[in-house]
């Protein structure tokens, strides 16, 4: 599914058939009643309106195939060692970019923040955790940032540290995790991001027989005491000693972290950064 680039559909113009059919009947015998003028009139308005709506409707039409057939670009890798973004290697992609991230979604906060990033035109990956899926209600939540336009990553069905548990409980948490989500929005994740970043061997396995590209970080800080505020998260995030091309932010669904989303993005904005778009990501 295209998110973020949107592609203006194709005006059509509707055809009229007044003019020729004014013409065409203004050599016709009209009743002393004026009844066969009448008739007339309406078959040309009917054959105007079905000729209306037929442009209209093909201009939807070709508005849906014109975004089906849409696609973006895979210009873009995580760099494993550094987690970062890069070009791959023979595209002009722009390197100077950030990628947002949203983690322990969706919590408390998850549609917001996902109504805010969509008006500022952000994209970003929310990482859903089971626990924040389990109900009817929470399950909507996740359609909702889904339907927006967001890709939602794994992030793991309990978050415990893969790394002190079995390997079959590691497979559970990975798998379990991506059933369910498939389940609510039809789609498998295509990201996987441990808790704590601690990542293991058969994870990595685990991942790849899913599919699913791993991702860590590049930094985060609102779940650092002394960045728990809006003023202090939104002055981090943007002035990081970390921050540079292809950095994968990380952050969470937490209070003060929505109410500064709309600074940090319009922070990095200004520093000359751009958003991936998780379509562009191979």
């Amino acid at each position: 599914m295209k998110k973020w680039l949107l592609v203006p559909a194709v005006s059509l113009l509707a055809l009229s058939a007044c003019g020729s059919d004014e013409n065409d009947n203004s050599s016709e015998t009209v009743n002393v009643d004026g009844d066969e003028q009448t008739e007339q009139n309406t078959e040309v308005d009917s054959e105007t309106e079905d000729t209306e709506d037929e442009a209209v409707e093909n201009e939807d039409a070709a508005s849906a195939d014109e975004g089906e057939d849409e696609e973006v670009e895979v210009v873009y890798e995580i760099n494993p060692n550094m987690w970062t973004v890069e070009p791959i290697e023979g595209t002009d992609a722009d390197p100077e970019v950030v990628l947002l991230t949203i983690d322990d979604a969706p919590d408390k906060h998850g549609v917001e923040m996902a109504e805010t990033l969509k008006e500022l035109n952000a994209p970003a990956i929310f990482f859903v955790n089971a626990h924040f899926i389990n109900t009817d209600e929470k399950a909507d939540e996740l359609k909702q940032i889904h339907e927006m336009g967001f890709e939602i990553g794994n992030h793991t069905m309990s978050h415990p540290n893969l790394r002190e548990i079995s390997e079959e409980e590691q497979y559970n948490e990975i798998v379990d995790l991506n059933d369910k989500i498939e389940d609510i929005i039809g789609e498998r994740p295509r990201f996987f991001r441990a808790p704590f970043g601690a990542n293991t061997d058969y994870v990595k396995e685990v991942v790849e027989q899913e599919d699913m590209t791993l991702m860590n970080w590049t930094y985060g800080y609102d779940f650092t005491e002394g960045y728990m505020t809006e003023e202090a998260i939104a002055d981090i995030m943007v002035n990081a000693p970390e921050l540079g091309n292809g950095g994968n932010l990380l952050m969470h669904d937490r209070e003060w972290t929505n109410a500064a989303l709309e600074d940090i993005v319009t922070g990095l904005q200004d520093k000359g950064y751009d958003f991936v778009d998780p379509d562009q990501l191979k």
